[in-house]
C-alpha cells in the first residue's frame, strides 16, 4: 500500500501516467483530472498576460487535455472554444512553438469529434495570415487530409457544399497565401478523388482569371498537366491488349512458318498493339477536368483576351497558349483569332517553338474550316520545310503538318502534300521518317491526295471506309468488324488467331489440335470463350462487300449483347484487314458462283449464248509449257556471255584475260598495292598507259 501511495503521490507531476490511467479508468482518477484542471485555469490566466512568451507548464497541460476529452466530454466540452478563441485572439503574436501546440491539440480534438470541422477549417485558414511555414504546411495537410477521411466512407454532400463555398470564398480573399492555399487543397482534393465534380473543377477554372500570378498559374498547370487518371491503367485495358497479342501470336504456330507469314504477324501485332493504346490514351482522357467546365466557349475567349492585352513573363503566355488549344481541341470550339496569333510564333529561331507547334497542332479539329488552318499549314511549310533549314527544323516541321493534318485533313492541298512527300528519299533520316509518316496518314485520311505511286495497295480496311468531306459526321449503327462474330469455325483444328486470305497461303493445321488449344480466354459469368477467328471465317469475311459487311455487323449489335470475347475477336478481325490487301476477285468469283447455281435451276432446254460463242482469255500457261517456250526461243541465237575479240580464235590470249580466271590469292598482293599508291603515282600510271596505246595504235 505504501508503494501505491507513493506512486500516487508523483501523479501530479508525471502527466503521461495519469493520462495512460485515466484513459483505462477515468471514474477512479476524477479528483486528480480535477486538480490537473484548475491548474490549467490558473496557468491561462498568466498566460493571457504576456501571450508573446513559451509556457512550458501551458503546453504540457493543453496536450494532456486534449488526450484525454473524450474521458471527461461534458467537462471539457468549453476546452475546445478557449483554444479556438486564443488562437483567434493572439494567433499572429504567439510563441510559434507555442501556436503549434494549440493547433496540434484542436486536430486532436477534432478526431474526437469535439469540434466541427467547419469551425476548425474557419480558424485554420485565418492562422494561414501568421508569418509560419512549417505552420502553414501542416494546416494544408491537415485540411486535406480531414476531409479525405470525412468522404472515406461515404461522401457527405452537405458538409462538402458548405466546405467548397467556404473554399470559393477564400480564393476571391485579398490575402494571397490564403488564396493559394485553398486552390492547392482543392487541387489535391481533386487529385486524391475526394472532390472530383464538376463544382470543383468550375471553381478551380474561375481562378484562371484571378490577378495574382501564383494563382493563375497553379490553376492552369492543373488543367494542362497530366491527367490522374492517365497515370494508372487499368486492369481490363491491359488484359484487352494481352488477349489480342496472344490472338496473333497463335499464328504463327498454327500456319506455315514462311517469311511471308512472319511479316505478316509482326504487321498485326504492331497494328493491334497501336490502336490499343490510341482507345486507352483516348479513355482515359475523356475523364480529364477539361471536360467538365460548364461554358468552355467562353472561357476561352476570355482568355484569349486576357492574353493578348497579357505583360507577364514568356513562359506564362506559353501556358495560356496551352490551355486555349487544349480547351478548343477538347470541346471542338471555333476561335479563328487564336490561329494567326500562333502564326507569329512559328519561326525557327523563336524561343520554345516546338511547344508553339503542339499548341497548332492541339488547337485543330474536324470541325475547323480548311480556310483557318491553311495559313498555318502554309507557315510551317514556308519556314521549316526548306533547304535553307537544317535537317532537325524539317523533320520537326513536317512532324507538326503530320500532327495537324492528323486532326484536321481537309486543309491539306494536293500540291502541298506531293512536295513534302518528295522528302521521302532525303539523305537526313529525321526528315525521311517525317515524310514517310506523312504519306502513311494520308494513305489512311485522305488516299486521292497522294501521288499514284504513294497510295501503296489498298488494304480490306482501306475498301470499308468512306472519304468524308468537311463538316460530314457519320454515326455508325454498327460496330466495324462485328460481321466476323456471324461466321462459326467448323472445327477446333480450323481456329487460329488471325491469318492470310490468299488461297495458296492457307496451311494444314490438322496436326496442331494440341498446340492451337492454348486457351485465351476471358471468364465471365462462370463461362470460358474461347477468343479465336477461324480462317474460314476470315476467308468468308473477305468475300463480303462493304454493303454487307455493315448489314451483318448491324444485325450481331441488334441482337445479343457482346462479350469481352467477342471485342478481342473483332480487334484481330480488324487488326488483319489493316494488312490484307483488296481485291475483287473474291467477290467477283462468289458472284459468278451464285449466277451459275441460278443457270442450272432453268431448263436444261434453254441454250444460253456464252454456250454458243464459248469465247475465254488465252489461259495462263504452267511451269512446263513456260520452260518449253523459253528453250525454243533459245534455238538459233548466239551463246549468251563474253565473246572473245580475236581475229584468230587459236590464238593465246592476253595477261589481262588470263587475270580474270586466276584464284584471287594469287592476286592478293597486287591489289594491295594498288591501294597504297598516290594519286600522282596513279596519274602517271595512267598517263603511260594512254601513251602506250596510242603509240600501238599507230
Amino acid at each position: 500500500m505504501e508503494k501505491i501511495q507513493a506512486n500516487n503521490n508523483k501523479l501530479p507531476s508525471n502527466l503521461p501516467q495519469l493520462q495512460n490511467l485515466i484513459k483505462r479508468d477515468a471514474a477512479s482518477y476524477t479528483e486528480e483530472f480535477e486538480r490537473q484542471h484548475s491548474v490549467y485555469a490558473a496557468t491561462c490566466v498568466i498566460f493571457e498576460q504576456n501571450p508573446t512568451i513559451y509556457n512550458e507548464q501551458l503546453h504540457q497541460m493543453v496536450m494532456f487535455l486534449a488526450q484525454i476529452s473524450h474521458c471527461y466530454p461534458e467537462k471539457l466540452s468549453e476546452f475546445p472554444q478557449e483554444m479556438v478563441t486564443m488562437l483567434k485572439r493572439h494567433g499572429s503574436v504567439l510563441h510559434p512553438e507555442m501556436r503549434m501546440s494549440f493547433v496540434k491539440s484542436l486536430v486532436l480534438l477534432r478526431s474526437k469529434n469535439m469540434l466541427a470541422p467547419t469551425d476548425l477549417h474557419t480558424l485554420f485558414f485565418q492562422l494561414l495570415h501568421c508569418q509560419d511555414k512549417n505552420l502553414r504546411k501542416f494546416l494544408k495537410e491537415h485540411i486535406v487530409t480531414d476531409i479525405k477521411n470525412m468522404n472515406s466512407k461515404s461522401k457527405n454532400m452537405k458538409l462538402n457544399k458548405e466546405l467548397q463555398n467556404f473554399m470559393c470564398d477564400m480564393l476571391t480573399a485579398k490575402h494571397a497565401v490564403a488564396a493559394k492555399t485553398s486552390l492547392t487543397v482543392m487541387i489535391e482534393l481533386y487529385n486524391k478523388r475526394v472532390w472530383n465534380d464538376v463544382r470543383t473543377v468550375n471553381i478551380i477554372a474561375s481562378a484562371c482569371f484571378s490577378k495574382i500570378t501564383k494563382i493563375m498559374v497553379a490553376a492552369m498547370k492543373f488543367f494542362i498537366g497530366k491527367d490522374h487518371e492517365a497515370e494508372v491503367e487499368s486492369d481490363s485495358d491491359s488484359e484487352n491488349e494481352n488477349v489480342v497479342m496472344k490472338s496473333a501470336m497463335m499464328t504463327a504456330k498454327v500456319n506455315k512458318k514462311t517469311k511471308k507469314n512472319q511479316r505478316k504477324l509482326e504487321k498485326v501485332k504492331a497494328t493491334a498493339r497501336k490502336n490499343e493504346k490510341k482507345n486507352r490514351i483516348k479513355a482515359n482522357f475523356d475523364f480529364s477536368a477539361l471536360h467538365l467546365i460548364h461554358d468552355p466557349q467562353n472561357m476561352a475567349e476570355k482568355m484569349y483576351k486576357r492574353l493578348e492585352k497579357m505583360n507577364e513573363r514568356f513562359e506564362v503566355k506559353m501556358m495560356t497558349m496551352n490551355l486555349i488549344s487544349r480547351l478548343i481541341g477538347v470541346h471542338q470550339l471555333y476561335l479563328p483569332n487564336f490561329y494567326p496569333l500562333v502564326q507569329r510564333f512559328l519561326f525557327p529561331h523563336q524561343r520554345e517553338v516546338t511547344k508553339v507547334m503542339v499548341f497548332a497542332a492541339q488547337a485543330a479539329h474536324a470541325q475547323v474550316p480548311p480556310d483557318d488552318l491553311e495559313p498555318v499549314l502554309h507557315t510551317l511549310a514556308n519556314n521549316f520545310v526548306t533547304d535553307r533549314c537544317s535537317s532537325e527544323a524539317m523533320a520537326m516541321g513536317i512532324n507538326s503538318i503530320r500532327e495537324l493534318c492528323a486532326r484536321n485533313p481537309y486543309c491539306m492541298t494536293d500540291d502541298l502534300l506531293q512536295d513534302l512527300t518528295q522528302y521521302k528519299t532525303h539523305k537526313d533520316k529525321g526528315v525521311m521518317m517525317a515524310a514517310r509518316s506523312l504519306i502513311s496518314l494520308f494513305r489512311g485520311k485522305n488516299r486521292e491526295l497522294l501521288a499514284k505511286k504513294d497510295r501503296g495497295a489498298p488494304t480490306e480496311i482501306h475498301a470499308e471506309r468512306k472519304q468524308e468531306k468537311f463538316g460530314e459526321n457519320k454515326a455508325l449503327s454498327y460496330i466495324p468488324g462485328a460481321e466476323i462474330l456471324t461466321f462459326r469455325a467448323q472445327a477446333d483444328d480450323d481456329r487460329i488467331e488471325v491469318s492470310d486470305s490468299d488461297d495458296d497461303e492457307w496451311s494444314d493445321v490438322q496436326n496442331s489440335h494440341d498446340e492451337a488449344k492454348g486457351k485465351i480466354a476471358n471468364e465471365q459469368d462462370g463461362d470460358i470463350e474461347k477468343v479465336y477467328t477461324s480462317k474460314a471465317a476470315l476467308k468468308e469475311v473477305m468475300k463480303l462487300s462493304a454493303e454487307e459487311r455493315a448489314a451483318r455487323a448491324t444485325d450481331v449489335v441488334s441482337s445479343r449483347f457482346l462479350t469481352d470475347a467477342d471485342f478481342a475477336r473483332i480487334a484481330a478481325a480488324q487488326a488483319a484487314k489493316e494488312i490484307e490487301k483488296f481485291s475483287i476477285s473474291n467477290k467477283r468469283k462468289s458472284k459468278k458462283r451464285k449466277l451459275e447455281d441460278e443457270e442450272k435451276l432453268e431448263s436444261e432446254e434453254i441454250v444460253s449464248l456464252k454456250s454458243i460463242e464459248m469465247i475465254y482469255k488465252k489461259r495462263k500457261h504452267d511451269k512446263e509449257a513456260r520452260t518449253g517456250t523459253v528453250v525454243a526461243g533459245r534455238e538459233g541465237r548466239e551463246k549468251f556471255g563474253y565473246k572473245k575479240s580475236h581475229i584468230n580464235p587459236d590464238a593465246s590470249t592476253s595477261n589481262k584475260i588470263k587475270l580474270k580466271t586466276k584464284n584471287f590469292m594469287m592476286l592478293k598482293h597486287k591489289i594491295a598495292g594498288k591501294h597504297k599508291k598516290s594519286f600522282r603515282e596513279k596519274q602517271i600510271k595512267l598517263k603511260n598507259a594512254l601513251l602506250k596505246q596510242k603509240k600501238n595504235y599507230k
